[in-house]
């Protein structure tokens, strides 16, 4: 009483269809591509080299360079751009103190050991067992015997 005519339930098989990418043209003869300026920006977000980029694309590195500088550069600068941004959440946000003694370090300009410049130096200082000219007790009485006088010199 079994049915063999049934379909077996699972995928269908995989059908290739036709898709219009718009895109700079790149290369000559047999490596001539099409290239879309955003997926080359999202894989330099992403952090894949030149040479990675290039071979996605079936191009030279010297194609990729040439007529994608600008994706390339804002695709860099974006991936600095997010993982300071991550940095500092995981710094303040979940109080991560290995990465706040590396931004301290890094973006504060901070450091384990002290340096020595003219700012940093301590005053100098002069020890002496000899006592000074003036003690503090006769400095004050001339201070006063100054002041007197001045008060008789000016009236």
């Amino acid at each position: 009483m079994e049915n063999n005519n049934k379909k077996t339930p699972g995928p269908k098989p995989k059908q290739l269809k036709e898709k219009v990418i718009q895109g700079i043209q790149v290369g000559r003869g047999e490596t001539r591509n099409i290239i879309p300026p955003d997926q080359v920006y999202e894989l330099s977000c992403l952090g894949v080299t030149h040479q990675e980029i290039a071979n996605f694309f079936d191009v030279t590195v010297d194609s990729i360079r040439r007529n994608f500088a600008s994706e390339l550069q804002k695709g860099k600068e974006m991936q600095k751009i997010k993982l300071r941004r991550a940095m500092f959440k995981n710094a303040c946000e979940n109080m991560q103190p290995a990465v706040q003694i590396f931004l301290a370090k890094n973006v504060l300009g901070m450091g384990d050991s002290p340096v020595d410049s003219e700012a940093n130096a301590p005053l100098p200082w002069q020890e002496s067992g000899e006592q000074t000219e003036i003690e503090i007790g006769e400095y004050d009485e001339q201070e006063d015997s100054d002041i007197g006088r001045e008060d008789h010199t000016e009236a």
